[in-house]
């Protein structure tokens, strides 16, 4: 640190102070094992009025460099920040202490909270009159030229802007007349942009994290390269969802398997995919296609150059738990608002044609479409010169449908080959089916493809299976017990799957009962008396000694269906089948109970007494959700009777004082004739308002 010191002293960047200020200097080493000499300003910083000139932005900057441009020059000034002198006054502020003394800056010093903004205004300023064909990020200088000519025309300019303002270049950092140069972490020529080959080896070799700083670092490393994986987003949903925790939740941070695959798919992702991108041409449109899935949506921008797509822009996202709950037209057009808002810089201003596999959308832009949300997008994009809205089949979106979703069978096989791990015990079982086809899942390939291990937790059926037992279950009751009975017991596993399954399947119905319960039910046997003497009863018939109620659906009268008459001692069994029991039931609702019911049983006043159980049900009381939205506290004002019935009263301010000390408007509008009183008021308290109000 006295090195430093010294150092500074001799070239008049630091010099002894009695400041009341005193802010710690520390020395900060850096990749090399050389010393950054560093001033902790965080005290200073917290009471810094912010300067808030903007700091360009980065991919803006990057993108205006695509436009056929072919010669480029990059300069860095020599410790930029120190040569920005500072008011004499300010001076005592930047004081920091060391056990050498107390010293203070003479020139802007890094650390401070304007020194960025600071310094951006004086090169924005230096270089104003190099605009057109200069770019400045801080003390990063780059020029573009499209000939040789020009460029050298263009060095002379930014060399006399430099110079005017006393401004020094680092010569070992900078580059001259070049046609492919590295900025801000890219490499740029005439046609396309790529990473810089020493910022993905950098990434590559970060370890895997097990610390939740540790995943925040490696995210924020590949986010400013995100434009070129096609489907970043649903690839790290993984490590997104054990990162993004609030503070009091950071302690809950895993790092598990499924971490560790898309850890290392993201990296495999850097060394196999294509990472270039085109510049768009001029004179020629935009093609944006874009997708919307459950989980994410994504998008690809393109140009038709001689007959061949040239990808511009990749983007994708995965979408927030309350998006994910729009519709498919909800989705799909805020799937476009996302990429024209990310893709702005190469859009604005630009001819572009829309590509969306949703039918729908084609006519947003010619017509109203009954949703709110989908209107405020149209809207949103109304600044945007588009074309015209095409639709293109799914089986052709395939990259912007690969964008939004995310294939797990592709991730799985990729992990392995690349990475060479010997068990995939989290894919065995989408393994041994593929495409997730569950009619071709059975027992035997069950026990032969898959770790004995897992079978503990498989002990729910596949949901079409489940299904097919909730529809057939009134019917085939018995059946459900072969079918358990029928198992094969050789196998302990599937052992100890049905023992699980009749734990808590309990058999409240029992259809062979039926005919024992109608010859003892008394009004079943009155209507079998009737029928034998008499035709009066046309709706109940008798066929092998059990009695049928004969039903005509309203809306199909062709269709009649013969139900069993249920005895009553019979029905509270079947709706606890048909409601409790969780194989055959689900806990279903009264509607869905009633036509479950009814093409099999029938019974007077059935639907009254299905709605009776299901509202008795202390589960569904405590669980079920109320999904009708209730009415607000806020509900819109009736018409008043006559004028000045009702009136508005509101206040506007403070403006400017008045010479006559007043600051408020109060604003007097009556609801029935919309006339408006305007008074101006010193203040706006309630002894004011009221003396207003009676007064005037």
């Amino acid at each position: 640190m006295y090195q430093f010191i010294q150092e500074f002293l001799q070239a008049g960047l630091i010099s002894e102070s009695n400041s009341p200020y005193a802010a710690p200097a520390i020395l900060v080493k850096k990749k090399d094992n050389s010393y950054r000499f560093v001033v902790d300003y965080k005290r200073l910083n917290a009471i810094t009025i912010k300067d808030s000139f903007p700091l360009p932005n980065m991919e803006d900057t990057i993108f205006k460099l695509g436009k056929g441009f072919s010669y480029f020059s990059k300069f860095d000034l020599k410790s930029g920040f120190y040569q920005i002198p500072i008011n004499e006054a300010d001076k005592m502020k930047t004081a920091f202490i060391t056990p050498f003394g107390l010293y203070q800056f003479n020139v802007l010093p890094m650390g401070l909270r304007n020194s960025p903004p600071t310094f951006q205004k004086v090169m924005t300023d230096t270089l104003k009159s190099c605009r057109s064909f200069c770019l400045v990020y801080l003390d990063d200088i780059i020029i573009f030229s499209e000939s040789f000519s020009d460029h050298l025309y263009h060095l002379r300019c930014v060399f006399s802007a430099l110079h005017h303002k006393n401004l020094l270049l680092n010569p070992p950092k900078c580059e001259l007349a070049v046609q492919r140069i590295n900025y801000l972490g890219h490499t740029i020529n005439k046609d396309s942009i790529t990473p810089m080959k020493d910022k993905i080896e950098a990434i590559l070799r970060i370890p895997e994290p097990h610390t939740l700083a540790q995943a925040n670092r490696f995210l924020g490393s590949l986010g400013w390269y995100r434009k070129f994986l096609p489907k970043f987003a649903d690839v790290a949903a993984p490590i997104h969802a054990v990162t993004n925790l609030t503070k009091p939740n950071r302690k809950k941070f895993k790092w598990e398997l499924v971490q560790s695959k898309a850890f290392h798919q993201l990296k495999h992702m850097l060394i196999t995919e294509p990472l270039f991108l085109h510049f768009p041409i001029d004179n020629s449109p935009l093609i944006l296609t874009t997708d919307a899935s459950d989980t994410g949506l994504g998008g690809v921008l393109q140009q038709k150059v001689n007959g061949q797509l040239h990808n511009l822009y990749y983007h994708s996202q995965i979408m927030t738990p309350c998006q994910r709950k729009y519709s498919t037209i909800e989705k799909e057009a805020l799937a476009i608002y996302r990429c024209f808002d990310r893709m702005r810089s190469f859009i604005l201003g630009r001819t572009i044609i829309i590509m969306t596999d949703h039918c729908p959308l084609c006519y947003i832009m010619k017509k109203t479409i009954k949703n709110a949300r989908v209107n405020r997008i149209t809207h949103l994009i109304q600044e945007y010169n588009i074309d015209k809205v095409v639709h293109i089949r799914g089986q052709y979106n395939c990259l912007p449908d690969y964008l939004s979703r995310y294939s797990k069978e592709q991730f799985d096989d990729l992990f392995d080959i690349e990475y060479g791990l010997a068990s995939k015990t989290l894919s065995t079982l989408s393994s041994s089916a593929p495409n997730n086809d569950t009619n071709n899942i059975t027992s035997d390939s069950l026990v032969s493809s898959t770790n004995p291990k897992l079978l503990a937790a498989m002990t729910l059926r596949p949901r079409k299976n489940r299904l097919y037992y909730a529809e057939e279950s009134i019917s085939r009751d018995s059946d459900i017990h072969n079918h358990h009975d029928s198992t094969d017991t050789s196998n302990s596993t599937f052992n100890r799957k049905s023992k699980v399954t009749s734990k808590f399947s309990q058999n409240y119905f029992d259809v062979a009962k039926l005919q024992f319960e109608q010859d003892r039910d008394p009004k079943i046997q009155n209507i079998i008396k009737k029928l034998s003497t008499t035709s009066n009863h046309s709706s109940f018939i008798l066929e092998d000694s059990k009695l049928y109620k004969v039903i005509s659906h309203q809306n199909n009268s062709n269709r009649i269906i013969k139900a069993l008459y249920l005895p009553s001692s019979m029905i509270n069994s079947l709706l606890k089948a048909c409601h409790d029991d969780p194989l055959t039931g689900a806990h279903f609702s009264t509607d869905r109970m009633y036509y479950k019911i009814r093409s099999h049983f029938w019974w007077p006043r059935m639907k009254i007494d299905i709605q009776c159980y299901v509202k008795s049900c202390s589960l569904c009381t405590q669980f079920n959700i109320d999904r009708a939205k209730r009415y607000g506290h806020l509900h819109s004002i009736p018409p008043p009777e006559g004028p000045f019935a009702l009136v508005g009263i509101d206040f506007c301010g403070p403006l400017p004082r008045t010479p006559r000390e007043n600051q408020y408007v109060l604003v007097i509008t009556d609801y029935f004739t919309r006339y408006i009183t305007a008074i101006a008021l010193p203040n706006c308290t309630a002894e004011t308002t009221a003396r207003a109000l009676f007064d005037d």
